[in-house]
């Protein structure tokens, strides 16, 4: 990750990629193959526990990641953000839980799939993480 703690940098691109150019590339199919395109960059961008996870969305400019609940075989997240760069109502954040999925899968050794779920009126994206303790990955 780079060290762009106190820099700014215009949105306008981002928004540009992520919310009109792939629907447009990826049309129907957008939404899974943006999940495994998180599992990917989280592949390239290896996080070792937790805090890292958070710190990476942070970096990203994804939003303020903070685990709300954690069992024996779960994880929920919220991920919150400002209303114009989060994009709630326009946005599928598939992307961000393939992201969430493949990180705990790699640091828990077990098959892991995150679902994303929108609260609208609380601007934020609730993440669900379930993992299979039963089904070990190598």
């Amino acid at each position: 990750m780079s060290s762009m703690k106190d820099e700014t940098f215009p949105i306008f691109g981002y928004e540009l990629m992520r919310d009109f150019l792939l629907p447009t590339i990826l049309g129907k199919h957008e939404k899974d193959i943006l999940y495994w395109a998180g599992k990917d960059l989280a592949r390239k961008f290896p996080c070792i526990d937790i805090p890292l996870i958070i710190s990476f969305f942070k970096d990203a400019g994804w939003g303020d990641l903070a685990l709300h609940k954690e069992t024996k075989d779960s994880f929920i997240f919220h991920l919150t953000n400002n209303p114009e760069q989060l994009k709630i109502e326009e946005r599928n954040f598939r992307l961000e839980a393939g992201f969430i999925a493949e990180q705990i899968q790699s640091f828990k050794g077990v098959l892991t799939e995150c679902y994303d779920e929108k609260k609208t009126k609380q601007n934020q994206v609730i993440f669900t993480v379930k993992m299979d303790l039963k089904e070990k990955i190598e």
